[in-house]
């Protein structure tokens, strides 16, 4: 399923921007696709990840994400959020931003997407408020978190076995009992399919399933314990380390 619009007959068709909502049930995915236009893909409730070929960004309402035409990603929602899109044609849009971007959703950014959606909009007030909405994107660092999975067989289901628990707290040896290899086997398939270790790479699984969890508003103790962490500051010196944010910091609005 990929995410579409399209254009009222009464949208003048020389209108740069256009605005689709798309309510999003927990577990929706809408796979990988790409856009003639430029998109603007925000939350307006809820959070969104968006995967590109490159990386993964993990959206809460202060975050939108600018995925230039043509490039090719995917987009879920973990919990029930509602996407709106704004759909920006390439020979209308100053912007040349040739990798997905985050930006900020300032509450202005988000009255414009809102006040675009309208169909009904005369062309003077509808250029005037486009020619603000492009002005308004300012990216933002936002660090993403890769976690590639093993290709050899028996490393992959301790890695999906993991993924599906981040609090499962085996060691390598343990899941070496439960998949018929040595620690020795699995640690060298990690490190030679992921790039990291397995002790770093449980940790940037950790953090990445953490961040859906904070973006949605979950209390930072609450998201450690989920994913396997027995203290707070542990937790955030984790998170510090692989974004060189703490958590509030990391979601905090730009001002």
């Amino acid at each position: 399923m990929a995410d579409s619009y399209c254009a009222a007959d009464d949208i003048d068709p020389a209108a740069a921007v256009i605005v689709a909502t798309f309510p999003m049930p927990a577990g929706l995915v809408f796979d990988w696709h790409t856009h003639d236009d430029h998109q603007l893909a925000w939350a307006a409730s809820g959070v969104l990840t968006v995967r590109s070929e490159e990386a993964t960004w993990v959206l809460p309402p202060t975050r939108a994400l600018w995925i230039p035409a043509g490039v090719r990603h995917e987009t879920l929602s973990a919990g029930v959020a509602t996407m709106r899109s704004a759909y920006v044609r390439p020979a209308r849009c100053p912007i040349s931003w040739t990798r997905p971007t985050p930006v900020s959703a300032s509450p202005l950014l988000a009255e414009l997407i809102g006040y675009l959606e309208d169909s009904h909009l005369d062309p003077e007030h509808r250029a005037h408020a486009e020619a603000v909405l492009v002005d308004q994107l300012k990216p933002v660092a936002m660090t993403t978190i890769e976690v590639r999975m093993p290709a050899d067989d028996r490393a992959k289901k301790v890695a999906e076995a993991i993924a599906a628990d981040p609090a499962d707290g085996r060691t390598l040896a343990e899941w070496g009992h439960q998949v018929g290899a040595s620690e020795r086997t699995l640690a060298r398939a990690f490190l030679a399919d992921t790039g990291v270790n397995f002790g770093r790479w449980r940790t940037l699984l950790r953090v990445q399933a953490a961040l859906t969890a904070l973006a949605d508003g979950t209390a930072v103790a609450t998201a450690a314990r989920r994913v396997g962490y027995e203290s707070d500051s542990a937790f955030v010196q984790a998170f510090r380390r692989e974004t060189g944010l703490t958590p509030a910091a990391y979601f905090r609005p730009e001002r």
